[in-house]
């Protein structure tokens, strides 16, 4: 399926990774098969590269390569496999007892691809399609002259767009006759292939086994490492943290003086107040729960005349588009980064040192080169925790480098700056903006726990708003400048390069040290609505906001909150757990989703807020956020259709509390101080 048109994928592409890409074809493959073994367990594989022979052994663990009486009637999904290493013994040796795969060459592999793909990718000039695979985003095409291509998306010519997606589940089961017919007319009378694919990158898929008996589809994986992703040392992120913690609170402190002190007084002042704000063991209501009321929403035009007054400004202008998880959005994202004229701006809590967070930077690098300034700021500690932490899903050849900062600058005209954490606090924004004037807003870092783990969400932005969205990136670059705080002075204004677009009232909401719009405008919200609240946060211990939703419960309002059963921080997994059941006990509709959501979003009556702030003590009161609002009515009903619906659908709802331990009320305690 998924995995089969990553073979498809390969068999054309021949990207280059280093100068701009061209459309041109090297006349000769760059990989020649020349031998294929199997075992039950095993394959072997020798192979022949600027002709030079090497040999390969990997292994296929758990795989029915025999019949197996009512399964696999159909193609299941495809499996990659390690390209695997020399093996030890003498090729002759290892091969006497094993049984050898048919070999076809690029010249067939080129013949059956077109197949498959006729009619499914655009033959207009500069556009193709984006297909997502399991660990690589790919890019199909027709050249100028007519022959169908695929690259990697990050790959793709720059002056190609991405027309629409394909998703391969659709055509799969039409594939497969094709796929019979091809091997009969090659003359291939085993039960199995493997193919050479002619492809060379790092996530290549050099070669193609197809089991035709057992409906099975392996990929051969090829991991070409270069030089800039070698040279991590184990733990070296924990010193990595001493140091930028100890230069967070010496150096930055003299250079950033008044953004320092306010951190210290924001930390301050809410760990004070921490402890009026109650205990979710204190949030208990007498009586029953009563039913849920029909009652009218609240009045937008008096929220919005509500907002006005108490921000101080009027809202701006704008078109949303919600890109609900991993393939919605880092497709559309690269895509941009590849299209983009003049300016990258990428601002992240973490930028991570994964396979996908490289490609990304492979990207960035070579747009610098090709003259668009690339601007990249990450939350320092948070960056370098997160390089300590690898996926369970990284491929095993991967290795990190040494520090990302030099490896995006290594070799290219990226311009890096971390944000220091003085008092342990973080710049948790994310926004990502290509030639001032486009702009992803939400709760995704660049890595591959976003591409591919988690469920997660950014919001595409376009029209006035984006230059306000400028201006903040703006502010923050300089003052993680060598200026600091004085930087101030000298980057004050920013132009209005969108001000003449239209679209419908837009707004950001802020929390800043001494800022905490994000938290009091969604707490009004609460207070206000008076038919429905619908919540989806990966986050959630504020037991002032908790005690919020249970009283408008209680006036009837449907209260609907999705959760993640795991996080990435068992303390907090904990916390939701208590939660959970003091939510279930008040009548609001809990609702455990399988996996975990990083989601941060939020319908109130219809007005809509979506952004990187979670429902934690950091993000509502210390750390920098940006979330995006609107109560434009299509925006809403496009956030149900997206987000919301599929998410009550395929979450299961809690009808029983979950079991507590006596340790969760200590950590709960303690936790609400932390997070």
């Amino acid at each position: 399926m998924i995995y089969l048109a990553v073979l498809l994928a390969a068999a054309c592409s021949n990207p280059d990774v280093e100068p701009p890409i061209d459309e041109s074809i090297p006349s000769d493959p760059l990989f020649i098969l020349l031998d294929a073994y199997r075992g039950n367990e095993q394959y072997f594989l020798r192979y022949r590269r600027d002709d030079k022979i090497y040999y390969a052994v990997g292994d296929l663990p758990g795989l029915p390569l025999v019949a197996q009486p009512g399964v696999a009637e159909k193609y299941d999904v495809p499996v990659v496999a390690s390209m695997g290493k020399k093996p030890r013994e003498s090729w002759e040796d290892l091969t006497e007892n094993l049984l050898p795969v048919p070999v076809l060459d690029v010249n067939d592999w080129a013949e059956l691809r077109q197949r498959l793909f006729d009619g499914l990718v655009p033959t207009e000039p500069n556009k193709g399609v984006a297909v997502s695979f399991d660990r690589v985003d790919y890019f199909f095409f027709y050249d100028r002259a007519g022959n169908f291509r695929a690259r990697r998306l990050i790959d793709m010519p720059p002056w190609y767009s991405v027309a629409g997606h394909i998703d391969l589940r659709q055509h799969f089961e039409g594939w497969q006759p094709v796929l019979q017919q091809f091997l009969s007319e090659s003359g291939i009378t085993s039960d199995e292939v493997i193919f050479s694919t002619g492809d060379l990158d790092r996530g290549s898929i050099p070669f193609l086994y197809i089991n035709n008996r057992t409906k099975l589809i392996v990929l051969v994986q090829y991991d070409d490492l270069s030089e800039t992703t070698i040279g991590g040392v184990p733990g070296m992120h924990v010193l990595q943290s001493i140091w930028h913690v100890f230069k967070s609170h010496t150096y930055t402190i003299l250079m950033r003086p008044f953004s320092s002190i306010q951190s210290l007084l924001s930390v301050a002042s809410d760990t004070a107040l921490e402890t009026g704000r109650g205990f979710i063991a204190d949030l208990k209501f007498d009586g029953p729960v009563p039913p849920v009321t029909d009652q009218p929403a609240m009045d937008m035009d008096q929220w919005e005349a509500y907002l006005d007054e108490t921000l101080e400004r009027t809202a701006s202008r704008g078109e949303l588009t919600f890109l609900v998880d991993g393939e919605a959005f880092f497709t559309r994202f690269i895509d941009a980064l590849a299209s983009a004229e003049d300016a990258i701006d990428i601002r992240a809590y973490i930028f991570d040192n994964d396979d996908v967070a490289l490609n990304i930077g492979e990207l960035l690098k070579r747009r610098s080169r090709e003259g668009v300034n690339v601007r990249v700021l990450f939350d320092g500690l948070g960056t370098i925790a997160a390089s300590g932490e690898q996926s369970t899903t990284l491929p095993g050849a991967h290795r990190p480098p040494f520090s990302i900062k030099n490896y995006l600058t290594t070799n290219s005209n990226v311009e890096v700056r971390q944000s220091q954490n003085p008092w342990l606090t973080g710049d948790h924004v994310k926004t990502m903006i290509i030639d001032k004037k486009l702009a992803y807003v939400g709760g995704m870092n660049i890595g591959r726990e976003y591409r591919y783990d988690w469920h997660d969400m950014m919001v595409e932005v376009r029209g006035p708003v984006v230059d306000r969205i400028n201006r903040e990136f703006q502010i923050a670059w300089g003052r993680a400048g060598a200026l600091g705080d004085f930087s101030y002075l000298f980057s004050w204004k920013t132009k209005n390069r969108n001000a003449d677009l239209g679209g419908y009232p837009v707004r950001l909401l802020y929390t800043k040290p001494g800022q905490d719009e994000i938290y009091h405008i969604q707490r009004q919200a609460v207070l206000r609505a008076q038919r429905y609240i619908y919540i989806e946060n990966a986050y959630f211990t504020d037991d002032t906001l908790l005690r919020d939703l249970i009283v408008a419960r209680r006036r009837g309002v449907d209260v609907r909150v999705i959760i993640p059963l795991e996080t990435d921080r068992g303390v907090i997994t904990r916390n939701i757990v208590l939660a959970a059941n003091t939510m279930l006990e008040q009548g609001i509709r809990v609702y455990i989703y399988p996996g975990f959501s990083h989601v941060k979003a939020a319908i109130f009556d219809g007005w809509v807020s979506v952004g990187s702030a979670n429902l934690d003590r950091l993000s509502l009161h210390i750390n920098r956020e940006i979330n995006v609002v609107t109560s434009e009515p299509s925006a809403m009903q496009a956030l149900m259709d997206s987000l919301f619906e599929p998410d009550f659908e395929q979450s299961r709802e809690l009808t029983e509390p979950f079991p507590e331990r006596w340790t969760d009320h200590i950590i709960e305690m303690f936790g609400d101080y932390l997070f």
